[in-house]
């Protein structure tokens, strides 16, 4: 079963608002057996909606529209859907009574454009719109199956899951089985390293599919299957997770959605182990994605922003030798990361203490490129180390695969140790 997306909106060709839509109803799509071949975003204009519903019709089976539904000139959706089928429109004389109640308990006076919300196409079955006005609607017609919903999120997403979803349970869901699927986390390593890693594997997929997907310092791998069952599904996925688990052994870090630096903040927690960390060119950027997970207090100590060379004598007790003067190595250097590492660590007398020291851009700092980063790792009892980067990207990426690189230097040292309880989906269970 083949389903399009038509997502309605100028706003959205403009890159007005992101269309967060699509996202959530290709997941539940998936996971009822329904795969979403295509998606499709166009403007306020009938022609181009009726043309996108022609295309749409040629080659899917389940088309959803969002957006569109509402009480101005511009909402065109049913209007354009009920012309291409050969339908006409009428008032719903329930979902008419739901928008008069909306404005009579407001004291407001209705204006005439606001029964445009409660229009439906003629033999279809309206879905009521619990949390906002416009009522959407579902309905076959030549074998194929329309479901009209509302465009803002916070009324999308209740009439999917409460009216849309049952509806294509009793009308369209016959014989397919549900999609299930487990994401696989990776951390220091690139997509296309991690896939050339794999490519054995992904060309000879089958059943189940192996998708790599990328974001900035992390890979995620979903892995899925068709089955009757989520028991018969997972015991597919089981043994392919071991397979590529083998394969990556210092990548993967869980089999679940999880960040890294959640997997670290509760490892740490449970072991009762604590964090520090001296940051330069990253400004606060790791200690907030840190700070950022619920737990974080009982394991992060603190740390401190160490931007300018004053701070870093001052704070952090760098001598001024590393940092200036025609010998000196200066501050975006191997010999400062390891001073900040160590010098963090004892202030704060954590067990690890992390650092680092770079050049973010746009422009060159003490004459070193943009791009080359110093990370150093300070732990209680063991000698501090420290990694170079040579990071390419915006200043944003370059902060952003520092601290990633940061978070799996951390964690590659924790798994060393095998510490604590892992966090429930972790790759060591």
């Amino acid at each position: 079963m083949k389903a399009e997306i038509i997502a309605v909106g100028t706003e959205l060709l403009l890159g007005q608002i992101v269309n967060s839509n699509a996202q959530f109803l290709s997941i539940e799509l998936a996971a009822l057996g329904i795969d979403v071949y295509f998606q499709t975003v166009v403007g306020d204009n009938s022609s181009r909606l009726q043309q996108a519903i022609e295309i749409a019709r040629s080659r899917a089976d389940v088309i959803l529209f969002t957006g569109g539904i509402g009480p101005t000139e511009d909402d065109l959706t049913k209007d354009a859907l009920a012309a291409s089928v050969g339908r006409s429109l009428h008032i719903d004389q329930l979902a008419m009574d739901h928008v008069q109640r909306f404005f009579d308990e407001r004291k407001i006076v209705m204006t005439e454009n606001n029964q445009k919300q409660a229009l439906i196409i003629d033999g279809t079955t309206p879905l009521p719109n619990e949390t906002g006005l416009a009522v959407g609607l579902a309905f076959s017609d030549g074998g194929k199956f329309y479901i009209v919903l509302p465009g803002p999120p916070r009324e999308m997403k209740p009439m999917f899951t409460d009216q849309a979803k049952p509806w294509l349970q009793q009308h369209v869901l016959t014989d397919e089985m549900p999609i299930y699927s487990k994401m696989l986390k990776f951390a220091g390593i690139g997509e296309s390293l991690l896939e050339d890693k794999l490519i054995d594997l992904i060309r000879g997929q089958s059943d189940p599919t192996i998708a790599p997907y990328a974001k900035e310092g992390e890979v995620t791998v979903r892995i899925s299957t068709k089955a009757p069952s989520e028991r018969e599904a997972m015991k597919k996925l089981e043994g392919l997770e071991k397979t590529i688990q083998e394969i990556l052994p210092e990548h993967m870090y869980a089999n679940i959605d999880v960040p890294l630096e959640q997997l670290i903040v509760d490892w740490m927690a449970d072991a009762g182990l604590t964090l520090s960390a001296a940051e330069s060119c990253t400004g606060g950027l790791l200690m907030e994605s840190i700070t950022n997970i619920p737990g974080s207090a009982s394991m992060f100590l603190g740390g401190i922003v160490c931007y300018s060379n004053d701070m870093k004598k001052k704070l952090l007790n760098v001598p001024a030798a590393l940092l200036e003067g025609p010998e000196a190595p200066g501050a975006v250097s191997r010999e400062v990361a390891e001073v900040l590492a160590d010098q963090v660590r004892m202030t704060a007398d954590s067990d690890f203490g992390l650092s680092v020291t770079g050049v973010a851009g746009p422009g060159y700092s003490e004459r070193k490129p943009v791009g080359l980063v110093f990370i150093g790792l300070a732990e209680r009892g063991r000698p501090t180390e420290v990694y170079e980067l040579n990071l390419k990207g915006t200043r944003e990426n370059i902060r952003l695969r520092t601290v990633k690189a940061l978070l799996y230097r951390l964690w590659r040292r924790l798994e060393e140790r095998k510490v604590a309880t892992p966090l429930e989906g972790s790759a060591l269970q």
